[in-house]
């Protein structure tokens, strides 16, 4: 628009100088503007000035337009942030302590997963809660009492419908409700003397034989009956039910598990710490735990004694390493676990994986595995186990989640009893954390 206005006043500015030119030379001097051309010139000019106030006028109508237009569109997205952000997290983190100086942190997990099994005779489906990490809820309460000293609390309870440990064929696949308390200690942390526990938690030797960098050991790792514990073999000539379980064949002896007990851990020293804890009945363990990374490796190892004070054994010893290449994300992971009996030969297990830990898409990291491992004298003396597993698990970062997929068998020589099938299984499951 404004192009035509400055075309128009062109145009009539050269009209003038034609007319004047038109005259001729010699007769310059004799022209005159009569007033009647001198109006109408006028009332040109007065059109093009009130054409030229038009355009600005829509000119400034036509930027408030916009600003109008871009504050709208900046409002608009905030909603959709608000909405987006209610969305993913509706609930406000408002999560205070009844005590001023201590502060709460809750969280916790849900893990579900569903086994389709073969034992040989029938092929069921199984909707269990995982009991290589159950699904639980926990507490922490922290209180700084100087520069070195933190005084700590922690709370942390089990609640597994269908715990994968206890569903059978004999209860039809339904366990029922499990809950467990498995966390109720204060602890007394320095930074230069290290860390002292007291109340129900994990004793010293608790993981020593569970080393594990791989990724996959919420599916994979040394335990490897977690998953179908509760399944029992079937003998292969009748199809009866033995009375072994998966858990009462395969073990991979790490340690005295959670007890009420008072624990020491060491600070650590080049990456070294030492541990140990004394639990009711004479009971006690101790362990070393190893840490470190350099040359693009990563590495960890553990291993531990366990006073067990029982008829049929006294003393119990498991370890476990595990190495990860940080630029290739291949891995190594192993474990062996014994113990000492008085009544038959001693039971131990071995145990191994090959893993690889890379990412693939923008989720986050997934990690894959093959293990085997080999068990003897666990079940009854003289019969051995073999379980071999691949396995995937896939990280959702963004949302606190992985899920998980796992083929496994097992595999029983009873030696001179009767025969057992082997049982076959594929899961498939998710583990959600908050």
């Amino acid at each position: 628009m404004k192009r035509n206005v400055k075309l128009t006043i062109l145009s009539t500015v050269i009209m003038l100088a034609v007319q004047v030119f038109a005259v001729g030379p010699a007769q310059a001097e004799q022209v005159s503007v009569d007033a009647k051309m001198i109006e109408r010139l006028e009332n040109m000019l007065n059109a093009q000035q009130q054409q030229i106030n038009t355009l600005q006028q829509e000119i400034k109508q036509l930027k408030q337009s916009t600003v109008e237009a871009q504050t709208q569109a900046r409002e608009a997205k905030a909603v959709a942030d608000e909405v987006k952000t209610a969305r993913l997290d509706p609930v406000e983190k408002a999560v205070t302590s009844g005590e001023d100086k201590v502060k709460l942190a809750i969280s916790g997990q849900i893990n579900r997963a569903l086994n389709i099994a073969d034992d040989g005779d029938k092929t069921d489906a199984y909707f269990v809660d995982s009991d290589a990490s159950n699904t639980k809820v926990r507490f922490v309460g922290t209180a700084l009492i100087d520069e070195d000293l933190t005084l700590g609390s922690k709370l942390e309870l089990a609640f597994a419908p269908n715990e994968s440990g206890e569903v059978s064929q004999s209860n039809d696949g339904d366990s029922g409700d499990f809950t467990d308390q498995r966390y109720a200690e204060i602890t007394l942390t320095s930074k230069r003397y290290g860390m002292l526990y007291l109340g129900k938690g994990d004793t010293s030797s608790n993981g020593t034989a569970e080393v594990d960098l791989s990724g996959t050991d919420l599916i994979q790792y040394a335990s490897t009956a977690d998953i179908v514990g509760g399944l029992f073999f079937r003998q292969s000539s009748n199809d009866v039910l033995t009375d072994i379980t998966v858990s009462g064949a395969f073990k991979d002896y790490d340690g005295l598990s959670r007890k009420n007990r008072l624990r020491y851990d060491t600070p650590n020293f080049y990456g070294f710490g030492l541990s140990g804890s004394v639990i009711s009945d004479r009971r006690w363990d101790t362990a070393v735990r190893w840490g470190g990374d350099g040359y693009g490796v990563k590495a960890a190892a553990a291993a531990a004694v366990a006073y067990l004070h029982k008829d049929d054994g006294d003393y119990q010893y498991d370890g476990s390493f595990s190495i990860l290449h940080e630029a290739t994300g291949l891995n190594v992971t192993f474990s062996t676990g014994t113990k000492d009996t008085d009544n038959q030969s001693d039971p131990y297990n071995l145990w191994g994986k090959i893993g690889w830990l890379t990412s693939l898409n923008g989720f986050g990291n997934t990690a894959f595995g093959i293990d085997y491992g080999h068990s003897e004298n666990i079940a009854a003396d003289d019969y051995e186990g073999d379980t071999f597993g691949v396995a995937v698990v896939q990280n959702f970062d963004a949302y606190a989640t992985q899920v998980y997929f796992q083929f496994r068998n097992f595999s029983l020589d009873t030696n001179d009893d009767a025969n057992v099938s082997d049982i076959n299984v594929g899961t498939v499951g998710a583990r959600v954390k908050f």
